[in-house]
């Protein structure tokens, strides 16, 4: 009974003395401004702003914070959320509205710990539990990139999030329940220079788990599905750790092609919210980007004792096929048909591999159906126009079910045009 009472009573101390420390953590002190903005880099400055530029293209920074028609790094791009929605924020060094007076220790706790330089807390949608492995070094480019930039003067736009999430003293508690603050740890096993290297792009500056992992109910990583696939923007993140499972398992190679130049010839092209990624990833040295490939394949599964076996595609609508078939003819033929001009002049990817045919869910294909893949100066092969005012939702899952069970070999998707129509009013409206 002593015991009992013992283990009682430290139980209690223990849950106190966690509940006094995420209250504590919830009121953090301001860091005093600068008295002016940062001053622009010397010349023998300059390598440490251009491996800032890398960061943030690896980072993405400028994506997402960039409204649509906005000034670069000014921020106002919406984020939706399950909670609400996010608006990102000002990055310029403009010293009202931005990050301008912002010494480096400021910039670095946002980036640790997910507090801005005021003191009030910053929402996940940020990526700071992946910014915090990231190494002081790094860091200090980054920081004296952004300073580098055009300022803009343009004040934080309200988030727009449900009560009680907009308290911002809450994200302690999930701070304390998610954030795991620190550089990686090292690997158990001695691995190659390039995998550590990849290894901490993937994990820390360019946060692919954050799109790649299922989130639980709080908004947070499932720690025990890391790249198991995620949601972002009304698009299926694939999973990242079954590259070897697709149609025709990827290869380093190819997982390369696709990083740096967002298109694979055996796979598909990049679209939606991974498209801007691909773009700035170009930017990188493709050391790097081939190194974040070797990091990625070796989370692949070990390859099966034998290949699976052929599965016999079940009979279909014959009348949506019909339906399906002259719309392809008439829409998607010049671009998607076998032995298509545009197909062999653009380099497309053949439709029967690409994910977007061949996944479980018809997300990402009703979402390239609606809004196409933008055109891209000269990638030929990206483009696609949209379909969103040409076919009404019947016709999408028309559409999608001839070119899933004629390329893909797979049965048609159930309830397509109900999904379709869902999706249109998930999708901002321009």
């Amino acid at each position: 009974m002593k015991r009992m009472r013992k283990f009682a009573v430290g139980f209690a101390a223990s849950i106190l003395a966690a509940a006094v420390g995420v209250i504590a953590y919830a009121w953090q002190p301001a860091i005093a401004a600068l008295p002016a903005p940062a001053a622009a880099r010397a010349d023998d400055q300059a390598s440490l702003v251009a491996r800032g530029a890398r960061l943030a293209e690896a980072g993405d920074c400028m994506y997402c914070h960039t409204a649509q028609h906005g000034e670069p790094f000014a921020g106002g791009l919406p984020i939706g959320t399950p909670f609400g929605t996010i608006y990102s924020t000002n990055i310029t060094p403009d010293p009202q509205t931005g990050i301008g007076r912002w010494s480096l220790a400021a910039f670095t706790r946002a980036l640790r710990e997910g507090v801005s330089r005021d003191g009030h807390l910053l929402y996940p949608a940020f990526p700071y539990p992946h910014f915090t492995k990231m190494s002081d070094e790094d860091i200090a480019a980054l920081y004296a990139y952004l300073q580098t930039r055009t300022p803009v003067d343009a004040p934080a736009h309200p988030d727009a999030l449900r009560f009680p999430l907009n308290f911002r003293p809450l994200m302690a508690g999930w701070n304390w329940l998610f954030l795991k603050k620190g550089p990686l740890a090292p690997p158990a096993d001695a691995q190659s220079a390039a995998w550590l290297r990849g290894r901490y792009l993937v994990e820390g500056p360019a946060h692919c788990a954050s799109c790649h992992t299922p989130m639980n109910a709080l908004g947070a990583e499932k720690s025990g599905s890391p790249f198991a696939g995620g949601r972002i923007d009304g698009w299926n993140a694939p999973p990242l750790n079954a590259l070897t499972r697709a149609p025709k398992p990827w290869t380093q190679a190819q997982l390369v092609a696709y990083l740096h130049t967002g298109i694979a010839s055996e796979h598909g092209a990049a679209a939606g919210p991974m498209l801007p990624v691909t773009q700035h990833l170009a930017n990188l040295p493709e050391s790097d980007v081939d190194a974040m490939a070797t990091y990625l394949m070796s989370l692949q599964p070990a390859a099966a004792a034998q290949p699976p076996a052929a599965v016999a595609v079940p009979p279909a609508d014959a009348a949506q096929l019909r339906a399906g078939a002259a719309l392809f003819t008439a829409s998607c033929a010049a671009c998607h048909a076998d032995g298509a001009p545009m197909r062999d002049i653009g380099g497309r990817p053949p439709l029967g591999l690409g994910s977007a045919l061949t996944a479980d869910s018809p997300r990402n294909a009703i979402q390239l159906v609606l809004h196409g893949n933008p055109w891209n100066g000269s990638a030929s092969a990206h483009y696609m126009p949209p379909f969103a005012d040409v076919f009404d939702d019947q016709q999408i899952a028309d559409v999608l079910a001839y070119a899933r069970v004629h390329y893909a070999q797979r049965p048609a998707w159930p309830d397509v045009a109900r999904r379709a129509a869902a999706i249109r009013k998930e999708n901002p409206q321009p």
